[in-house]
């Protein structure tokens, strides 16, 4: 049996319509609802919902706090889950890889999230969760990312905004402001 925690951040991956504005936003989780519809056998799920922020929102001082929240989840779990939004993600796997020490990486740390809401009926959402939880279960020690159908290992991970994928850079290109 895998421990795994799940840490969610808010990003598109949780985004809800709301009527009255017309807009999309991160106002509820909607994870709770889409790990209910997994089969999760030889899994015990752990869920720390400790923001709900578009990625776009978030400050140096978030990419920190869930960096440190990583580091405390892997001294009691096997591998963490970070859902957060695509927009940022690179930015906190980035200060993952630089501020928990080699050692401190007892278990893999996968990031996910979508480029299309959940709520939308064609979404990434589900698929992309469904990765990363299998990929937490599997890969070994490290910080990585999950989505489409491809795992990339931190450092060394951007955005394609044109393509809107994750791809593998060189190591000392990947922090670099896109």
């Amino acid at each position: 049996m895998k421990n795994i925690a799940i840490i969610s951040t808010g990003g598109t991956i949780e985004k809800t319509y709301n009527p009255l504005s017309g807009l999309l936003n991160n106002e509820v989780s909607v994870l709770e609802i889409m790990l209910s519809q997994l089969t999760l056998r030889g899994v015990r799920l752990s869920r720390l919902q400790l923001m709900n922020k578009d990625s776009l929102d978030m400050k140096p001082r978030d990419h920190e706090l869930i960096a440190r929240t990583v580091e405390s989840c892997l001294e009691e779990y096997d591998g963490v889950v970070v859902t957060h939004g695509t927009d940022t993600l690179e930015r906190t796997g980035h200060a993952c890889v630089e501020q928990i020490p080699a050692h401190q990486l007892k278990g893999p740390v996968v990031f996910t999230g979508a480029m299309r809401p959940y709520e939308l009926r064609s979404t990434d959402a589900l698929q992309n969760l469904t990765e990363a939880l299998m990929a937490a279960q599997l890969l070994p020690a490290g910080v990585y990312v999950c989505m489409h159908n491809q795992v990339l290992r931190f450092p060394g991970v951007k955005k394609d905004r044109e393509r809107l994928c994750f791809v593998s850079t060189p190591a000392g290109a990947a922090g670099a402001e896109s």
